[in-house]
């Protein structure tokens, strides 16, 4: 599987920077990340909070295969529709610190667009935990997921 998501994580860091172009209208990959029945499909999450505004907040819920529910929360804290999201991520009851991310869209041309994330982690090795745990195969896999299923939308 080719991979189309790229991850740029650079030594000694504690961020990384998340690119991956769609072929897809911008309007379309924007309502993936902010329509609840959308996120839950290409995440394959259910979606218990989503609140799509400055100030707002989200709760995500996941089963994993041997049926532990796993929780992932944040607080949205800039809101700018088909332009950006930033916000928080936390999984709830892990080790891992909180992380701020930085979704940024941009349009390249009507059916195709780009999307970049800048996650900072609270230190490298936080970060360099979630690399170790499979995020670029993972990530690509649900990118993958989101652009059939919003491709189904359209």
């Amino acid at each position: 599987m080719e991979i189309r998501t790229k991850i740029k994580a650079e030594s000694g860091k504690q961020d990384l920077v998340i690119t991956r172009q769609f072929d897809l209208p911008l309007d379309l990959l924007f309502k993936a990340y902010v329509e609840a029945d959308i996120v839950e499909q290409w995440m394959g999450t259910k979606v218990l909070k989503l609140e799509n505004k400055k100030h707002g907040s989200y709760q995500f819920e996941t089963t994993d295969p041997q049926g532990n529910k796993h929780r992932f929360n944040g607080t949205i804290h800039d809101f700018s529709p088909n332009k950006k999201i930033t916000r928080t991520f936390e999984f709830e009851n892990m080790p891992f610190g909180v992380q701020l991310e930085f979704l940024a869209f941009e349009k390249l041309s009507n059916d195709k667009c780009k999307l970049t994330i800048h996650t900072l982690y609270e230190t490298g090795e936080q970060r360099d935990q979630m690399l170790k745990m499979g995020m670029t195969q993972g990530i690509n896999m649900a990118h993958n997921r989101l652009e059939e299923i919003v491709k189904q939308i359209k």
